[in-house]
């Protein structure tokens, strides 16, 4: 079975329990294909995420998804009565055409990745989208409801248990949200399971007793937003300091309240007690533990009425050996034992969470007791390898009912390309299918669509005519340029970078490869201007893993900002690179001369360059190869780029021979 997972929003910071447990599928074997429809929040990255073997695949562009709607009404695979039912019964808040459109585009995802499960974490929009691709793709879906999605997000009951009733099976983290859910969705009882999140404990190895050479200190992590109960813990903190107590509080995390905690801190006089320290990486945050007495949330209902459920930093807390202090609120009893593994008070109770911290703060055996008892707790119940088998047996019952057999067995006849759009070879040419089945051209697109490439689309079909198998990549979308009807047949088949903030991720992430690339550059006489060499820097990065997923041998710079992006490609994938040269480059000449020996051919517009005759490089507009009408040419064309490709696959097949040699 291939699982997918589909988010509405990947990766969140605050939600590692997510990336967990994928980790651990992973290491049981399963295929996993990641979708997420939107791109995170913030470039911040838990060092964990890298482990993924899955790529993250985002959606689109909206202006691109609107294309592919228009173009799913004609074929008549617009869901167009699912859409309207939506917008009638639940109102324009829940965005049905929207929802509809994701759907549409995850579908194909989907189904050309021979997916035949997906799952969601959170019974919110993406859960609303997976009703959409089922009744699209008649793929079936579960999803984990966690708490706050379905008792405030989502905004409807009766959508909740339509979502409910479309599933395979509801997973619900804690008890208290399982009954919550079988309360609101009666019909659906027998197919909602609890499923406790779980915790990597090789992340978390057997941790230090606290030392007590600096004084008492107190940790909280999570959101900065009301149900936290930030403000309750600030108070006990004031509480604390005016009983005369030495001790320091460590906040960490970001959000919406981040301004007004911090005016409360500094109007009770705590800012040398109280560090606000803003969100911080999954390493650090796990120092942070190692090095504090007492781990504390106050979490609260807010005034909508959402609140903690079965918050994963007292997981992490616990098995770092660290005692508790939290509230009886939902799901928090069924992990924090009160009296054993830490102290719980009642919600809102400042004067219970005071007298709870300073018993913890004045008796140092009693926190090590506690914070014993809690690793033991979590080894015993709450390792992911313990908490991830019943969602595996789920997944397995799911896919072993009749109708997904059946199903299962129609998508194994498929066969998944790198791309939805990606020209096919020719079945009948039996040669080319042999040479060209594992491989692909990357046709690498600087921004699109681009004034400067009036032809780009007529190029891309032709290529499809031609069965060259090409991906055609677009770095950036131009949102401000109006499409043609040119543009909108292209659209759907073009492959779009996430957002700049995946991006930036991405660099971050990658620190000594990025400084690795800064550096050829400033060894090079001729170098590409600082500001076109970073953002195609960046792209490189996102576009290695993409390319080398895809086995793409060759890559195709569509314009000079394109190749400088391409020829970092070449050097990380050790693929090989042609590249069209526009008519206006905003390249300095000199570093063109040096880019171009660099490459196995292409196109130029200046008859200059030709003269070095820097391989097999043809002029682009001439009376000999009129590029508006001349089949000729795109005939040749093509062959060249499957030549080219091809000396890509043998050139990537010798660096892996002289690889094992090594």
């Amino acid at each position: 079975m291939r699982l997918g997972y589909l988010y509405s929003r990947y990766p969140v910071i605050s939600q590692t329990f997510c990336d967990a447990e994928m980790l651990a599928l992973e290491r049981l074997g399963l295929d996993l294909t990641i979708g997420s429809i939107h791109s995170p929040l913030t470039s911040l990255r838990h060092e964990h995420i890298s482990s993924l073997r899955a790529p993250i695949h985002y959606a689109p562009p909206q202006e691109i998804l609107r294309v592919s709607e228009k173009k799913a009404k004609i074929a008549g695979r617009w869901p167009r009565n699912l859409v309207e039912r939506h917008d009638e019964r639940y109102g324009p808040a829940v965005k049905a055409e929207q929802r509809a459109r994701n759907a549409l585009y995850f579908a194909d995802f989907f189904a050309r990745n021979g997916v035949d499960h997906v799952h969601v974490h959170f019974a919110n929009r993406a859960a609303h989208t997976a009703v959409f691709l089922k009744e699209i793709s008649g793929i079936p879906f579960s999803v984990t409801a966690h708490g706050q999605d379905f008792m405030k997000d989502l905004g409807s009951d009766d959508l909740l248990r339509e979502i409910c009733a479309a599933a395979e099976f509801v997973a619900a983290e804690t008890d208290y949200s399982r009954e919550l859910l079988c309360q609101r969705c009666p019909d659906s009882a027998a197919k909602i399971h609890r499923v406790y999140n779980g915790i990597d404990l090789e992340r978390f190895p057997t941790p230090a007793l606290a030392t007590m050479n600096h004084a008492p200190r107190i940790i909280s992590v999570g959101r900065l937003v009301e149900f936290k109960g930030f403000e309750h813990l600030i108070d006990a903190c004031a509480e604390l300091a005016r009983r005369g107590f030495d001790f320091n509080c460590d906040i960490i995390g970001d959000g919406p309240l981040r301004d007004m905690l911090r005016l409360k801190v500094n109007s009770l006089n705590l800012s040398s007690r109280i560090n606000l320290l803003g969100s911080l990486s999954q390493g650090a945050v796990l120092e942070k533990l190692q090095t504090a007495d007492t781990f504390a949330l106050a979490s609260v209902t807010d005034a909508e009425g959402a609140s903690d459920v079965f918050p994963t930093v007292i997981v992490e807390a616990m098995a770092s050996a660290r005692p508790v202090v939290s509230t009886r609120l939902a799901g928090i009893p069924e992990l924090v034992i009160d009296g054993e593994t830490g102290l719980l008070v009642s919600p809102a109770d400042t004067a219970a969470l005071t007298e709870a911290l300073q018993k913890l703060l004045c008796d140092r055996e009693l926190r090590v007791r506690y914070g014993c008892a809690g690793r033991a707790r979590i080894e015993q119940h709450f390792r992911i390898e313990h908490t991830v088998a019943p969602l595996l047996k789920l997944f397995q019952d799911a896919a072993s009912t009749p109708r997904n057999i059946v199903r299962s067995v129609r998508l194994a006849g498929l066969q998944p390309t790198g791309s939805g759009t990606a020209a096919k070879i020719s079945a009948g040419d039996t040669e080319h299918n042999a040479m060209f089945q594992s491989t692909a051209i990357a046709y690498l697109i600087d921004r699109w669509p681009d004034n400067d490439l009036p032809l780009l689309e007529r190029e891309l079909g032709q290529m499809k005519q031609h069965h060259v198998p090409i991906i055609p990549f677009v770095c950036e979308l131009d949102s401000g340029h109006r499409f043609t009807h040119a543009m909108e047949e292209i659209a759907p088949s073009l492959e779009f970078l996430p957002d700049a903030m995946v991006i930036e991720a991405e660099w971050r992430a990658n620190s000594g490869l990025a400084q690795s690339l800064e550096e050829d550059r400033a060894q090079r006489l001729d170098r590409a201007p600082s500001a076109i060499f970073l953002r195609q820097a960046r792209f490189a990065l996102v576009l290695r893993r993409l390319l080398r997923d895809k086995k793409v041998s060759h890559v195709h710079a569509t314009s000079s900002r394109a190749l400088v992006c391409a020829l970092m490609l070449k050097d990380l994938l050790n693929v090989t690179v042609s590249a069209t040269i526009e008519r206006r480059p905003p390249l300095p000449r000199a570093w063109i001369e040096v880019a171009l020996p660099q490459c196995v051919g292409g196109r130029v517009h200046d008859r200059k360059l030709l003269e070095a005759e820097h391989g097999s490089f043809v002029l682009d507009k001439t009376g000999r190869f009129h590029l508006t009408g001349h089949t000729k040419f795109w005939r040749q064309w093509a062959e060249l780029l499957l030549g080219w490709s091809c000396r890509g696959q043998e050139s990537k097949a010798c660096a892996e021979r002289a690889k094992q040699v090594e």
